[in-house]
């Protein structure tokens, strides 16, 4: 299936259908972002795109098995530059590994390692999943948080990211414990989101215009 936007369009993005994600507010908001938007379930369709969006809502493993055909595409699309956004569980996915594959006897599950690290589970007193409205702290420079700091943003997840390198965390969040609610390669075309921009307000769709403005300037 396939929704665009009115011909004013800054950039064209296609978002990635493996099965889990919730498109349609997700097409939703990139639209009123001003993107002319596709969904598509081929990885040949990634190819033209000015900007690729992975979402996600789901386990770790079942997520990387049905995106297992759009592998190499993606790898290919970032060490091309072009910009790609991994959202909640498609942020995860940008990593190397999870503790979520562990804990469901598959721990063999590899991410897509474009951002070096692991997903780990929350801990402590804290009530998992971490559902609802937090906060967000610039930690590092990046086009994507353009306007925005301190703003709050809208989670629904049980793990988070932890990067190799803490240079790869553009924004933190409190929940028990400072996690990186933001995450970015060393080149910038590389980005996640653990929240749900499309679900987050003004504060989301204006993450969602910097997007499209970065995929319009490449």
């Amino acid at each position: 299936m396939s929704t665009t936007a009115t011909d004013q369009t800054a950039a064209s993005v296609v978002v990635v259908d493996y099965g889990l994600g919730n498109l349609r507010s997700v097409t939703r908001g990139l639209e009123r972002a001003g993107a002319s938007v596709s969904v598509s379930d081929d990885p040949g369709a990634l190819d033209d795109a000015d900007g690729i969006v992975l979402p996600g809502v789901g386990a770790f493993g079942d997520g990387m098995e049905n995106a297992g055909p759009f592998r190499n595409a993606l790898t290919d699309a970032a060490n091309e530059g072009r910009p790609l956004f991994g959202i909640c569980l498609g942020m995860q996915m940008l990593l190397t590994s999870s503790e979520e594959a562990d804990r469901e006897g598959q721990g063999d599950v590899e991410g897509l390692g474009l951002i070096p690290g692991r997903n780990v589970r929350f801990r402590g007193d804290v009530k998992v999943p971490h559902m609802g409205w937090n906060d967000l702290d610039v930690v590092r420079d990046h086009p994507l948080v353009e306007g925005v700091n301190g703003e709050y943003a809208y989670f629904v997840h049980s793990y988070y990211a932890e990067p190799d390198d803490s240079g790869h965390v553009v924004t933190e969040t409190d929940y028990g414990v400072t996690f990186p609610s933001i995450v970015a390669n060393d080149a910038g075309n590389v980005f996640g989101t653990q929240f749900h921009p499309e679900k987050s307000g003004e504060t989301g769709l204006e993450i969602l215009r910097n997007f499209v403005d970065i995929c319009a300037t490449q």
